[in-house]
């Protein structure tokens, strides 16, 4: 019997022998510094997978002389790449993943609705960077700030709680959270910047020009919000953040905090990061130490965020994540409003009272998101479908005497549900040629009101709906010759109740515009918007690009029907604006420098310039045909390892076709006034690090003037045309690392105490806004992370 067992274990190895030396095993371990990487994903020829276990431990088994690319991807880590050739025997290899940088050329962003490099982008892209978000915030955390210091082409901040006349290339812009938009076109009120706070956002991304990839609303450009993700394998990590802020000029009563706490980490197939943030803050100081007027100043403002996310995959090719925000911003003042003199150049200040009302701000901001990726379908494709819910209020402050002979406050109330479904397929794949369709829909209901506090119907509630379906083709042809084209086709349903008009009322009670009974109805709207651009990326030397978009928006309709002076909607021009976007540029990289410039051009039919009205104190929209162009230019200089400069100038200007005759250069043809275009823009930056525990960084934004208005019979200059006189602002940013975890971190805002009117203030030309800029003002904050 012995012997038996004995011959077929000897024929069992003979005959496996041959299958054994037919494979090879390559092992070994997925570190970061000196910790390991649990789940990473490694990958051979994109065929043969397997994931790392929770000691980041991994193993394959191959073919000998196995000619092919070990490529590991983890998030929150830059992609590993070994070439693998002609392997021979068991292989270890021990893999050392990197964190991702934040360097121009590094970036990698998704202006396409995909993961893309930014080099092969066919339009202007400019991204902030986690590291920039960090150093801009240890001056100032508002978003609107950062914006406008880091971003060519986006209009100055206000320094104030909303974003009127903060545009992108002198149209609006659609601002979203993990591409969830956080803007409503119904009724623009302009207070969309501020929707999260900065701490746990990974970076953003802006893409400028109109845009149809997101769909509705992107008429100037987009901004994405990229929420954060885990950049650690650990289990459990955190990082705690205190700072103080306050006025260098007067002290008094200017202090404030600011508290952040983050968690995260990796779990078996999980990741999370769970966040809060609270920041109070004191009395914002002028140059003078008088208090800034108090219409949306983020003085004595309350602010909350509270960040959820949690990531699982199943395996190496699919991810499940949820999302939730929630964003809270309210000024709680203690001053009452004293009114500026424009006409002698007085600030809008305060004094000491109650103010009128209930506290003015985002009152809430939630937001829902849950999002499905597969990257291993039929043909290989990838998936991405997700749904979305987004709730908001915010509120504006009183308007005195305004409606029906007395006081009235508003409130934007904004509900949209949606669900989009994406995918991605190559269709060539080749040495000279490759080729990729992207294709899907989008599905959108928006509700939208503006009522006033008291209950009164100021916006009657539209409710919209939109689908919108489209494909996207990009070919790149012998690796450096990149054209991308797409179509996308927007239907647009939106249903209004019949409603009454408010009687709006000058200050001694007089009747402006009288009540209307209004008849509501459905508005339709259906357009097709065609994008192509090309980019050629051979030579860093010069990398040039041209391209035409198409972007589509309905008109701010709220503003028309509370403004309303017909009997029926169908009597209102409510057309939604179609824009035609051409743009040209390049960049160039020659050792350690990055120069780019691009000029563009947009066009559309219909307008959306608010007008004032002196007669009637009252500003509407006018629809004359308009033409805005300009361009920018952006450097980035690394002198040495420890210093590094940036500068960037940004020029628009816009016309409107008032005869519409095709032409703009006719005597009544006119400017495009300051709510739409900005006065010229100068950033300018250096970064020093002595050593490599300290940075440091100093920042520069100049505003040149712009006067393109003459005064009216009154001899004053209407509203939104008022002439803007220049300014320049410094500011400083010091980090310090004094161990491993822990930071310092020191701003100082306004290093020279400019003594200065915003250029908002300028051109408004309204006395309760004519507030100046915040004075030299401090920020001193320490990090511990863990």
């Amino acid at each position: 019997m012995m012997r038996k067992y004995l011959v077929v274990c000897l024929m069992m190895t003979t005959y496996l022998l041959p299958t054994y030396a037919q494979t090879l095993r390559i092992n070994g371990f997925v570190k970061d510094k000196n910790r390991p990487v649990p789940y990473a994903n490694i990958s051979i020829a994109d065929s043969l997978k397997t994931t790392a276990n929770t000691e980041g431990e991994y193993s394959l088994t191959v073919h000998p002389d196995l000619t092919a690319v070990l490529k590991v991807r983890a998030v929150g880590y830059e992609d590993f790449l070994l070439a693998l050739k002609h392997l021979k025997l068991d292989t270890t290899i021990t893999i050392h993943l990197q964190t991702k940088a934040n360097r121009l050329n590094e970036v990698v962003i998704s202006a396409t609705r995909k993961a893309e490099e930014i080099r092969n982008i066919v339009s202007s892209v400019t991204v902030v960077s986690k590291k920039k978000l960090e150093t801009e915030m240890a001056i100032n955390p508002d978003l609107s700030n950062i914006l406008a210091n880091q971003v060519p082409g986006f209009a100055p901040t206000a320094q104030t709680g909303n974003n009127v006349g903060q545009n992108l290339r002198g149209r609006p812009m659609l601002v979203m959270i993990d591409g969830v938009s956080q803007s409503s076109p119904l009724r623009n009120a302009e207070v969309d910047i501020r929707s999260i706070d900065p701490s746990v956002l990974q970076q953003i991304e802006v893409v400028k020009g109109a845009t149809a990839i997101y769909g509705n609303g992107a008429a100037g450009g987009l901004v994405n919000y990229v929420t954060m993700v885990p950049d650690t394998a650990a289990r459990f990590a955190g990082k705690t953040q205190v700072n103080v802020t306050g006025s260098l000029i007067d002290s008094k009563n200017s202090l404030g905090g600011r508290l952040s706490q983050q968690f995260y980490g990796k779990i078996n197939k999980f990741d999370y990061v769970v966040s809060g943030m609270y920041e109070q803050t004191g009395e914002y100081k002028d140059a003078e130490g008088d208090v800034v007027g108090p219409n949306y100043s983020l003085g004595e403002t309350d602010s909350y965020n509270t960040f959820i996310k949690i990531g699982f995959e199943p395996d190496t090719h699919q991810r499940l994540q949820f999302t939730y925000n929630l964003y809270s911003s309210l000024q709680n003042s203690n001053f009452t409003l004293i009114n500026g003199n424009i006409a002698t150049g007085q600030k809008a200040t305060g004094v000491l009272g109650k103010p009128l009302g209930i506290p003015t701000g985002v009152d809430y901001n939630h937001n829902l998101h849950f999002a499905y990726t597969i990257d291993h379908l039929f043909l290989n494709s990838s998936m991405n479908i997700d749904a979305y819910y987004e709730k908001r209020k915010d509120v504006f402050y009183v308007s005195i005497g305004r409606f029906d002979g007395g006081d009235g406050q508003s409130l934007a109330s904004n509900d949209k549900k949606g669900a989009r479904l994406f995918l991605h397929t190559p269709i060539l794949v080749g040495k000279r040629a490759k080729a990729n369709l992207s294709y899907g829909f989008d599905f959108l209901k928006d509700k939208t009101a503006q009522p006033l506090v008291d209950g009164r119907i100021w916006v009657p509630t539209m409710d919209m709906n939109n689908l919108a379906p489209f494909a996207q083709a990009d070919f790149t042809f012998f690796n450096d010759l990149i054209l991308k084209t797409g179509f996308r086709y927007e239907d647009v349903k939106i249903k209004v109740d019949d409603y009454t008009t408010l009687r709006t009322t000058n200050a001694s009670g007089e009747t402006l515009t009288p009540s209307f009974n209004v008849a509501g109805g459905n508005l339709k709207y259906g357009t097709g918007l065609f994008n192509v651009g090309l980019k050629y990326n051979r030579l860093n030397l010069f990398s040039p690009f041209v391209s035409f978009s198409q972007g589509f928006s309905v008109m701010d309709i709220g503003l028309a029907l509370r403004d309303a002076k017909v009997n029926s909607i169908d009597k209102i021009n409510t057309d939604a604006v179609k824009v035609n976007n051409y743009e040209a540029g390049f960049e160039s990289r020659l050792d350690n420098l990055i120069f780019s410039l691009s000029a563009y051009r947009s066009t559309s039919q219909l307008g959306i310039e608010v007008v004032y009205d002196p007669n009637t104190d009252l500003f509407n929209t006018v629809r004359s045909p308009e033409k805005i162009y300009g361009f920018e230019i952006a450097a980035d200089y690394l002198i040495s390892s420890a210093v590094q400069l940036g500068a960037s100038y940004s020029y628009t200007e816009g016309k409107r076709d008032v005869n519409d005759n095709g032409k703009y250069n006719d005597p009544e043809d006119m400017y495009l006034n300051g709510r739409r275009i900005s006065a010229p823009k100068i950033t300018g930056n250096i970064s020093y690090r002595p050593i490599k525990a300290l940075n440091l960084t100093l920042y520069y934004t100049g505003i040149a003037s712009r006067d393109r208005f003459e005064k009216n019979v009154k001899g004053a200059y209407n509203g939104n045309e008022g002439p803007v006189q220049s300014y320049n602002l410094f500011s400083f940013s010091g980090n310090y690392q004094v161990k491993r975890n822990t930071h310092i971190m020191v701003g100082i805002d306004n290093i020279f105490n400019e003594d200065y009117f915003p250029a908002r203030a300028q051109w408004f030309m309204q006395p309760g806004f004519y507030s100046k800029g915040r004075g030299r003002s401090f920020s001193i904050g320490l990090a511990v992370s863990y």
